[in-house]
């Protein structure tokens, strides 16, 4: 089991192409906390828009009558991958995990089996 702290740095080290990464809680648009980013990338301002994103797709997806579950949610940019990887089980409802990569650099494959290991690791 990992803390948001241990978790966040495994993304980092983990999944090639890292550029940032933040644990949200999309309740609130409250990043939990962040790695990498910097000042040409807020990473708390990421967070609370994709918060929208996730909150869209819930709403969506309730419209169409779908009873499913949202895995992950991918934005390809020019040059970069956005991954939104929601948090399952263990009473961590309301929390998801984002991930900006470098699409020349990253191999998304591997990043999505990374994240879904880290993401069954996480213990909050």
């Amino acid at each position: 089991m990992s803390t948001t702290e241990a978790a966040l740095k495994d993304i980092t080290t983990s999944i090639e192409g890292f550029i940032g990464a933040a644990l949200v809680d999309y309740t609130s648009g409250m990043a939990l906390g962040t790695a990498g980013g910097g000042k040409d990338f807020d990473l708390a301002v990421a967070a609370a828009g994709n918060t929208d994103v996730v909150r869209s797709k819930f709403r969506t997806m309730e419209l169409l009558g779908l009873q499913d579950e949202i895995e992950d949610i991918l934005i390809t940019l020019g040059t970069q991958y956005h991954l939104i990887r929601l948090i399952r089980g263990r009473g961590h409802s309301g929390l998801f995990l984002y991930v900006v990569l470098d699409k020349g650099r990253s191999n998304l494959a591997m990043a999505r089996h990374q994240l879904r290991r880290i993401e069954a690791e996480l213990e909050i």
